[in-house]
């Protein structure tokens, strides 16, 4: 069994929670940004992107790198490996879960029809 870091995952998950955050990845996978070009983008103070660059940052899905006065932000260098693990293992559990329910949805129709012919007849 994969064993998996739930701090790590916390932090994934909570970084991932918001749109904000999520925009930013995606803003970030096209090209790097300032931190103000990020607040411009989303309608932003400067102090608000900075805590949402922040949750990602301790996250570990955004790196910033400070150039004089600019903050630059990209992409982390780890992936989202063990959080696509973590979701697999549920979508294959449900999965699983709603097959069965699908035998127990037929069993019960086959039933149905049986008896409702036993009761014409």
């Amino acid at each position: 069994m994969v064993q998996y870091s739930s701090a790590r995952l916390d932090a994934s998950f909570a970084a991932l929670s918001d749109a904000t955050r999520r925009g930013v990845l995606e803003q970030l996978g096209r090209a790097d940004a300032s931190i103000t070009d990020l607040a411009e983008k989303f309608h932003m103070t400067l102090t608000g992107m900075k805590k949402h660059v922040g949750v990602l940052e301790r996250a570990g899905l955004v790196t910033t790198e400070k150039v004089g006065r600019v903050r630059t932000c990209k992409l982390g260098p780890r992936g989202l490996d063990e959080e696509m693990a973590w979701i697999e293992r549920y979508r294959q559990l449900w999965a699983a879960r709603f097959d069965e329910l699908d035998k127990v949805i037929e069993e019960l129709k086959r039933k149905e029809n049986v008896d409702g012919r036993k009761q014409r007849e």
